[in-house]
């Protein structure tokens, strides 16, 4: 017998749309399994489940799961939609390319590796702190470097009652009143390198994304986006998610 999952996930894993999309068609009525409306979202099936959505009947086939490493530029924002009409990662992705989700993200003027799948709970797998996986950058901060800053750095900081875990920042070189750091941490809070460099009192000018993990950015060019192989992909991440990843 096959285990029941929520309609969303399942439509999901399918390729069909978004968890969110999905569950919109749901409370909308577009959606019926076995010639029954579905109602709530909260609606569970299996893949034996007879679905049709605005009455077309849909093949329910989960997709192997797969993973892409994409080079992002600054000015594009790491969002399905942008309400400000900005360019966003996912409209630069080649017109045939599957729907993908992004695994953590990059702000609007930081650059460099950023992962992509079109599994949402793997994504959201690889994301947890308890992964412990290493985030790599390249920070061009402007200001005056000393190494008791960077001890500092290696240490908790609260900043406005949010704690950031500690970050380890290594001098590389210094351009007149500029310095390149490699910066490391393990749990990337929403802007948290530049918050913990201005503490320090440094403004940044660049901050690129190298490594997420077991993956790098290498020598990939700017828009660019690569297939990790499955193969890779199994022997890398395979022991970290039962959330749809299988060799293929």
């Amino acid at each position: 017998m096959q285990a029941e999952q929520r309609v969303a996930k399942v439509l999901a894993r399918a390729g069909l749309c978004s968890r969110r999309k999905a569950e919109k068609l749901i409370l909308t009525g577009r959606v019926k399994v076995n010639g029954h409306t579905l109602t709530t979202p909260s609606s569970k099936i299996t893949l034996k489940d007879i679905v049709s959505i605005d009455k077309t009947i849909r093949k329910i086939i989960p997709m192997p799961t797969r993973l892409w490493r994409y080079h992002k530029p600054r000015g594009l924002v790491v969002t399905h939609h942008d309400p400000q009409g900005r360019q966003t990662v996912f409209a630069t992705l080649p017109a045939a390319f599957p729907r993908v989700v992004s695994i953590g993200r990059l702000d609007l003027t930081s650059e460099g590796l950023l992962l992509l799948t079109n599994n949402g709970s793997f994504a959201r797998q690889l994301e947890l702190p308890e992964n412990r996986w290493v985030r790599r950058y390249r920070v061009r901060i402007h200001g005056k470097v000393d190494s008791l800053s960077l001890k500092r750095l290696s240490h908790k900081t609260v900043l406005n009652g949010v704690t950031y875990g500690p970050v380890h920042a290594e001098l590389d070189s210094v351009q007149g009143s500029h310095a390149w750091l490699t910066v490391s941490l393990r749990e990337g809070r929403n802007r948290e390198i530049r918050r913990v460099m201005e503490a320090c009192g440094w403004s940044v000018s660049r901050l690129i994304r190298i490594d997420y993990g077991p993956f790098q950015l290498g020598s990939l060019a700017e828009r660019a986006v690569e297939e990790i192989p499955s193969k890779v992909l199994w022997a890398k991440c395979g022991g970290r998610s039962n959330h749809g990843l299988a060799k293929t």
